[in-house]
């Protein structure tokens, strides 16, 4: 079962907001995961991000790719620093020598960082997992054309001949397959190899045919396109509202009572009020532009 998440136009506000928009307030998101520092600050806006997918018709697959893609993450964070870091005061278990190693102990300070940078990482898959199911690609394609003609063209050319390749590369798989040793049935490395250079070979030779047309038919010597006269509808400036208040809520966790919070040398986790209504606030930020549903349709 495939995790790719893609894009389908669905009745919710975000869907209904410009393709811009809506990639800003999935960045916001993103990069709040990437300022907080307070775990319960990262709790709220993890619950943020899962609701406003449920909001937009898509927590189905986001609980799908946080089964199959972000826990498998998760686990590895956590059990990559807690054997490798040094840091951290708590000793809960001593492994004893390990050679180039040296003497292993696992700390609880790593445990509780590896712990965060999983949430945080979880956080800004999941923000990306509701980006590509909420923003319009073409519109998407069509904003960026103004800032450099040649975006959305590479895009495209790019995002078309992929599947095109991989569907070369599956032919020459079964073709190669049918040619294999009749007493193994498999095919090996060499002819593996040959596979990969083929493909390599065809994608260059369809670049140049590409780039060569494109050419012809004066793609080079385009201009940006004229700006589309399109005012701002009030779904546009809940969700930009909302993206900035989340930034700069994010922001504010970094000084005053949330910057006693630290994880070396030894854990401290202060939690005051303002955590407790930093936690409470970001989820309500996230779903906020989705309470006017007035114009979309059921």
């Amino acid at each position: 079962m495939s995790a790719l998440v893609v894009y389908r136009r669905r009745a919710s506000p975000l869907h209904a907001a410009r393709a811009s928009i809506s990639a800003l307030y999935c960045v916001a998101l993103s990069a709040a995961a990437l300022i907080a520092a307070h775990p319960l600050v990262l709790a709220g806006l993890l619950a943020g991000v899962l609701l406003a997918g449920a909001a937009c018709g898509v927590g189905r697959q986001m609980l799908r790719t946080l089964r199959t893609v972000g826990l498998p993450i998760l686990l590895l964070t956590v059990l990559v620093n807690v054997l490798v870091s040094r840091d951290g005061l708590t000793v809960f278990a001593r492994l004893g020598y390990f050679g180039p190693l040296g003497q292993v102990n696992l700390t609880l300070e790593a445990l509780a960082y590896g712990l965060l940078v999983g949430v945080r990482l979880v956080i800004v898959l999941l923000a990306g997992v509701l980006a590509s199911a909420s923003v319009d690609p073409d519109e998407m394609l069509r904003s960026l054309r103004r800032v450099y003609p040649g975006s959305a063209l590479a895009a495209t050319v790019a995002t078309r001949l992929v599947p095109v390749l991989a569907r070369d590369a599956q032919r020459m798989a079964e073709a190669q397959r049918c040619r294999a040793d009749a007493e193994t049935g498999a095919a090996g490395k060499r002819e593996r190899l040959g596979i990969v250079r083929a493909v390599v070979a065809g994608s260059l030779d369809r670049s140049l045919d590409v780039a060569a047309t494109l050419e012809v038919r004066g793609y080079g010597s385009g201009a940006r396109p004229p700006r589309l006269a399109r005012p701002l509808s009030r779904h546009d400036i809940h969700f930009a509202l909302a993206a900035l208040a989340t930034l700069a809520l994010a922001l504010g966790t970094r000084a005053g009572d949330f910057a006693s919070f630290q994880v070396y040398p030894l854990l401290r986790l202060p939690l005051g009020a303002a955590a407790v209504l930093a936690a409470l606030a970001l989820p309500a930020l996230a779903l906020a532009p989705f309470l006017d549903r007035q114009g979309i349709a059921p």
